[in-house]
């Protein structure tokens, strides 16, 4: 999330309290500019001087499909699993406190097992120089070896929204628990997202709908795919109704309720899950959101960013269909207009990001699926 890292107030490595991750670049400019939401969200990548142009009713362009080679050998495969040695990945884990359990639709610890156990994991990668993490999820595809996430959990922009860099180091580990990797690790080979993403500073709200990407994993180190691994992965869907109840889910290291903070599923080191109605946040008058950026009520924060937003989802199998990505942290007061954090009750997080359509998101996981 935008402080998905960010963005969603799901952030990476370290953010504040409600952040997500990458975001917490994006969360200062964003709050400087947006008094009415907390935008935490991984930057993401920005050609200096470069915008997509608009299309008619203001809309961004579709752009095109692009990938990127991560890791195109197995040399870049045994760095990056050099790379994170458990010290490190334990230092994104924020510190767990002595406070009393609390749980709700707005945000407990996951604990009904299931595919949810498998296919969702986390996401560690360096942003900048800086370690960070989000979240993917195990999805469908003719190779067996491709999740979903943000797309700023794959490239991002710095603190001033400039200088976009593809995410380096990047490691995904499915089932992740307290530092325990149950299926192995993942490197990631490909980055695929759209050339909108690329093309914008991604302080701008109606490049939002393009916070979207798909990364094409190795073999772990048992050289199992990813689907050899985790068992059958979740599926997609396209262009379904937003509204219909959704489960989300992440890997937060923050909590936007100061009472949940430091709980074990805020740190980093369990999953989360939020779950409700989703609502379409509409944006401000200044910085007004495409169609279909929805999500519920949520405490997450940084970390999230990524996470699957799961229609249809039977707890009692932890299957769903994923039609959207947590990427934001948003407040909506009980008529759904974008309201002040500190306006009171009635002014409620959510944790919000693109609902998935034909046509955005079924072109990159067509690319996505066919590479290797």
């Amino acid at each position: 999330m935008r402080d998905t890292h960010a963005r969603t107030g799901a952030c990476h490595a370290t953010r504040a309290p409600g952040h997500t991750s990458a975001p917490r670049r994006r969360a200062a400019v964003r709050r400087a500019a947006v008094a009415s939401a907390v935008a935490c969200a991984l930057t993401a990548a920005f050609a200096p001087g470069v915008m997509a142009a608009p299309a008619p009713g203001g809309a961004p362009a579709e752009g095109k499909v692009l990938t990127h080679a991560a890791a195109a050998t197995a040399q870049d495969e045994k760095q990056v699993r050099a790379y994170w040695t458990p010290e490190r990945i334990a230092a994104l884990n924020t510190q767990v406190e002595d406070v009393p359990p609390r749980a709700g639709k707005d945000g407990a610890p996951w604990g009904g097992g299931g595919a949810v156990d498998t296919t969702v994991g986390r996401l560690f990668f360096t942003d900048h120089g800086e370690d960070a993490s989000c979240t993917a999820t195990a999805v469908k595809s003719a190779n067996g070896s491709t999740v979903v996430t943000a797309g700023h959990c794959l490239n991002a922009t710095d603190l001033a929204g400039e200088h976009n860099q593809w995410q380096t180091h990047v490691l995904y580990v499915p089932g992740y628990r307290d530092g325990k990797a149950p299926l192995g690790t993942f490197v990631v080979r490909w980055s695929v997202i759209n050339s909108v993403w690329l093309e914008n500073d991604q302080i701008h709200a109606r490049f939002d709908a393009h916070d979207q990407g798909f990364a094409v994993v190795g073999r772990n180190e048992r050289g199992q795919t990813l689907q050899q691994a985790t068992g059958t992965p979740q599926g997609l869907s396209y262009d379904a109704p937003g509204d219909r109840t959704a489960v989300q889910f992440g890997y937060p290291r923050a909590a936007s309720d100061p009472a949940r903070e430091g709980l074990p599923e805020y740190t980093g080191r369990e999953l989360a899950y939020c779950q409700g109605a989703p609502r379409e946040y509409p944006g401000t008058p200044d910085h007004v959101e495409p169609a279909g950026i929805r999500g519920v009520a949520c405490v997450m924060g940084g970390g999230a960013s990524g996470g699957p937003r799961l229609g249809g989802f039977d707890a009692a199998t932890g299957r769903g269909e994923v039609v959207g990505v947590n990427t934001q942290s948003a407040f909506m007061d009980a008529a759904g207009k974008a309201c002040q954090e500190s306006a009171g009750s009635g002014c409620v997080r959510h944790l919000v990001g693109p609902q998935f359509t034909t046509a955005l998101t079924k072109l990159l996981h067509d690319k996505a699926e066919r590479l290797s």
